[in-house]
């Protein structure tokens, strides 16, 4: 497949990628993936944006070896996502929870149109039209997203009370101490019936109050993700493959000294310390699978990165990749990502999916891109709102690595922390 490829210089970045947002929208599938200006070695683009599917990959069963096949029969931009739930294909699970949002397990297109934007230079790849033609189109965008407003007010309720919270903590602490894992990441709902939002203005309220390297609008139709994630999945680039699992949480300070002294403290937790390194080790793990021996090593080991309202401890880890691994292989070895499952991993699962009362679906699965290079980058969903505008259902999740030393009033609170962003963008 030939595209057409241009680059313009862009007078008014900010302006312009609202132009961008409000033009994808328009179409049934779009992703609108943008770093805010978070710059890291790994990344490849400031802002990358996807329309207009001219293939899709969505079985419901064989869904590896179908992935497979699409990426090597499809040697151009991929666009899409993993939902949690692809573990029953990989590690032999079940999910009986009801899919309210309505994401399927997995979903990838092959875009008309992909513009990437690095620093002020926007780049248009197009299949069927003039990528002139199309930079004027986005430039016609004149109104402002943010100026839309939500047509109700959105009521939002707790799947589990706070006290039913606290006794379901005590349990998993209880089997963690009968050895049957020693972390958890324990997920809690929130959500919302019969309600009616922008999910552009609300998408744009919660990029201004959040914004964050692995941010993302996705469409699929009348099914929106509304994503502020500040996590990287798996990226590769080349033979070189990389994941940045996040555990370890504390609240920003307005004030600057405070602020420094909550950073400091974070990195001297012992208890964040603990379950950081204990996904850094399943990660290694994982990643020991697909790669060169001896290639792979933390990188990094316990960094604080600040972001508006948190700031999280990251570490890295990377390897070199072992020569005819395929995609498949790469995400049935690294799926789900261990940051948001615990350790050891399968029998977290089925655990998560005794105690917790909601299917995930896309909520710790991860939406990313594949380059005709055949390098690519994937986030972590998490900090996201989904939204259904045909049974106008809306929900997010959030959750926290359950130790048997943590302690079930801070994790609530803590969750509450995560999930201040979209709280605050749907009021």
């Amino acid at each position: 497949m030939k595209r057409v490829i241009a680059s313009f210089p862009i007078d008014d970045i900010l302006l312009f990628k609202k132009q961008m947002l409000n033009w994808a929208s328009r179409f049934g599938i779009c992703c609108f993936m943008d770093s805010h200006h978070y710059i890291d070695k790994y990344h490849n683009y400031d802002c990358l944006i996807a329309v207009d599917a001219i293939k899709v990959f969505s079985p419901s069963q064989n869904i590896l070896s179908g992935l497979d096949k699409f990426y090597h029969e499809n040697p151009d931009w991929i666009f899409g996502h993993l939902g949690y739930d692809l573990k029953n294909e990989i590690e032999e699970l079940q999910s009986s929870h009801i899919n309210k949002a309505g994401f399927e397990d997995v979903f990838f297109f092959i875009p008309s149109i992909v513009i990437s934007l690095e620093k002020n230079i926007a780049t248009v790849h197009s299949v069927n039209k003039q990528p002139q033609l199309i930079l004027d189109e986005i430039k016609t965008e004149g109104f402002n997203i943010n100026e839309i407003s939500s047509s109700n007010q959105v009521r939002l309720q707790s799947s589990l009370t706070k006290q039913e919270y606290i006794d379901t903590i005590q349990t998993i602490q209880q089997r963690i101490l009968w050895g049957d894992c020693y972390e958890l990441n324990y997920c809690q709902e929130f959500f919302a019936e019969d309600v009616a939002i922008s999910p552009l203005s609300t998408y744009a309220k919660l990029v201004e109050i959040s914004p964050t390297p692995f941010s993302c609008f996705y469409k699929i139709e009348n099914k929106y993700l509304l994503c502020a994630s500040p996590e990287r999945f798996l990226s590769k680039k080349g033979n070189a493959i990389f994941s940045q699992p996040v555990k370890g949480t504390s609240p920003r300070n307005p004030d600057s000294v405070l602020d420094e002294m909550e950073k400091e403290k974070l990195q001297a937790n012992k208890k964040e310390r603990s379950e950081n390194v204990m996904i850094v080790d399943l990660v290694r793990n994982d990643l020991s699978k697909i790669c060169k021996e001896g290639s792979v090593i933390a990188e990094e080991l316990f960094g604080i990165y600040s972001f508006p309202q948190v700031h999280q401890m990251i570490s890295t880890i990377q390897g070199e990749i072992k020569e005819d691994i395929t995609f498949a292989e790469i995400i049935r070895a690294s799926f789900p990502m261990g940051s948001m499952t615990g350790a050891p991993k399968h029998r977290a699962m089925q655990l998560i999916e005794q105690y917790e009362r909601t299917k995930r679906q896309l909520f710790s699965g991860s939406v990313g891109y594949v380059s005709p290079g055949r390098d690519f980058d994937f986030n972590v969903v998490i900090r996201s709102i989904f939204y259904n505008a045909e049974n106008r259902f809306l929900n997010y999740l959030v959750g926290s690595a359950i130790t048997f030393y943590a302690d079930a009033e801070t994790e609530y609170e803590e969750c509450l922390l995560k999930a201040k962003a979209i709280v605050d963008a749907l009021q």
